[in-house]
């Protein structure tokens, strides 16, 4: 299993972006990315540095591996 990368919020949404997820809301700070084909919504801090915790919860909650999400960046 690959280390994490430190990346920003953005560049975590450019990956998803790439396996389906669109833009459906920003509160505040917070994006929220919405998938159709199979339901899913995950919410992405637009933060500088996102925390490892935070990004591995997104990626899981993605239905990804670190390793597919890391070649998806």
């Amino acid at each position: 299993m690959s280390k994490l990368p430190r990346i920003s919020g953005r560049e975590c949404i450019k990956g998803l972006e790439k396996i389906g997820f669109r833009f459906k809301r920003q509160e505040g700070s917070h994006i929220i990315l919405r998938r159709d084909d199979t339901f899913t919504q995950i919410v992405v801090p637009d933060h500088r540095e996102l925390d490892r915790d935070t990004l591995r919860a997104i990626i899981r909650q993605a239905g990804l591996g670190v390793d597919e999400f890391i070649n998806l960046l």
